[in-house]
């Protein structure tokens, strides 16, 4: 019972930080994702350390700071998309520090450092260009996919629970059934057509088209985190989060689905030229 209190104060602190930080504005937005991008790339490289390997922990999260800064910059600040040049000298660097820290397989810790940085700091840097889509800062379509993650984790979870037989993956995540994810699918559609409604700056069709690829993508981008757990044998990524694990633990799906978005918002319709 502790633990379902416990669990429970943490999911509405964590909802209340996540959207009224979103919904507030661009500034309190970028601030947010900002701390969650430096914490979780600390996580990562953490994780690593504990699994034998010797990333440049410290470079490799300065380096993703940066990124999501520029990123930031670029897309919510006015400041020319040009500047996000500045990052390719600077993750250069990375081999060339490897050369003076004296350390066993340089190249896998070059390599791991590197991980880091693709897994956790782009995904988070691209969503300061999501929510800014529309032209301006907009956190309709962000809620859009906060909504729809958690009705299809939730959904999964339910359904699951009560019809579970078929597992989806039993070498990685032997809770996870193809009921549950039917059932989380189902439920994820079912809430588009009511997001679709309350946010009308994008069409239903590209929250049809977003919501596949969260529930594709995001429900592979939380077997890829248990993968990634479950090589160092270790249960939550983090213990930032009371109950719930770490900063992983809680955006593996969002942060595996997001470049996905990101292309189909801005490359496919800017292919077919299609605006709304």
């Amino acid at each position: 019972m502790k633990n379902f209190f416990t669990r429970t104060l943490t999911s509405g602190a964590f909802v209340a930080v996540l959207l009224g930080c979103t919904f507030y504005g661009a500034v309190s937005f970028s601030i947010l994702f900002l701390i969650i991008t430096l914490l979780g790339l600390i996580e990562f490289y953490t994780l690593t350390q504990k699994g034998g390997d010797k990333p440049q922990k410290a470079v490799g999260t300065i380096v993703g700071v940066i990124l999501y800064l520029l990123s930031a910059l670029s897309c919510m600040y006015g400041l020319s998309s040009r500047i996000l040049v500045l990052i390719l000298p600077i993750l250069f660097l990375i081999f060339i520090i490897e050369l003076y820290r004296k350390k066993e397989n340089p190249f896998r810790n070059i390599a791991i450092t590197f991980i880091g940085i693709i897994y956790v700091a782009i995904p988070f840097s691209l969503l300061n260009c999501i929510v800014t889509y529309t032209g301006t800062y907009n956190y309709q379509l962000l809620f859009g996919v906060f909504f729809i993650i958690w009705c299809n984790d939730s959904g999964a979870y339910i359904v699951g629970s009560l019809l579970g037989k078929h597992k989806l993956f039993p070498r990685i995540s032997p809770a996870k059934s193809w009921e549950g994810s039917v059932g989380g699918a189902f439920i994820s559609f079912a809430i588009v057509f009511i997001i679709s409604g309350w946010y009308s700056s994008v069409s239903l069709t590209d929250w049809m088209v977003i919501a596949s690829i969260l529930i594709v993508i995001g429900t592979l981008g939380d077997l890829v985190e248990s993968l990634f757990k479950r090589s160092i044998q270790v249960k939550d990524s983090g213990t930032l989060l009371p109950g719930h694990g770490g900063i992983l633990d809680r955006f593996d799906s969002l942060i595996m689905a997001v470049p996905f978005i990101f292309t189909y918002l801005f490359l496919i319709k800017m292919l077919f030229h299609h605006y709304d």
